[in-house]
């Protein structure tokens, strides 16, 4: 299981007090599901991870890493298909960001003729490639909306589902809402947070990790 992207010290500085004992045996799991969410709709993990290996596809000669911050990129190798040998690509360029450029032609260099001559069979412009990622420090945003998540299902009154309620002296009320009850919502505000923050989800991008 990955980390949590919050801790329950988090917790404890944002409620202004400490954990009760009832909270403190919920508060772990709710932080996991919480940041279960948060690296579902993100798609990034927030952790660093040195020589991570991705096989990727193309977009007329940039691929785009999925993983932020990109720290350092080790190799990039063209995937053969059709009996072709996977091969080194020559000449890529990284942009210091997260997009390293191929040139198209460079998986064919020294490749026998009858693979030169089909070559977009042979390389149909998928990629492996070896790279390092990932943050030293859980970024403050992400910490926040985690522990906004797991908070309002902490410190909610009432295990029940979607059930908020407040009584003081003789006055009480009894709501639906969303983000009570045993389960962590995220909300539209969080989404918007992250967006804000920059982790906004990419779509259309296909890829496959190896550790």
């Amino acid at each position: 299981m990955e980390p949590s992207l919050a801790s329950t010290t988090d917790l404890s500085d944002r409620l202004g007090r400490p954990l009760t004992p009832a909270e403190e045996a919920r508060a772990q799991a709710l932080l996991n599901d919480a940041s279960a969410k948060v690296r579902s709709y993100t798609r990034q993990t927030f952790t660093r991870t040195d020589n991570e290996t991705v096989v990727v596809r193309a977009q007329q000669g940039e691929i785009r890493l999925p993983q932020r911050p990109v720290l350092a990129v080790a190799s990039v190798v063209a995937i053969g298909a059709g009996g072709a040998p996977d091969l080194p690509v020559v000449g890529w360029e990284w942009d210091g960001l997260d997009i390293i450029r191929v040139c198209v032609d460079s998986p064919v260099i020294n490749l026998p003729e009858r693979w030169y001559e089909d070559d977009v069979e042979a390389y149909p412009g998928t990629y492996r490639v070896v790279y390092s990622h990932g943050d030293a420090q859980i970024p403050d945003a992400v910490v926040a909306v985690v522990a906004r998540m797991a908070l309002r299902t902490l410190t909610a009154p009432t295990l029940a589902g979607g059930v908020t309620g407040e009584t003081i002296g003789p006055y009480s009320y009894r709501t639906d809402g969303s983000g009570a009850g045993t389960a962590v919502i995220m909300t539209d505000e969080d989404r918007q947070e992250l967006k804000d923050a920059g982790y906004r989800p990419r779509a259309g991008m296909s890829m496959v990790r190896f550790r």
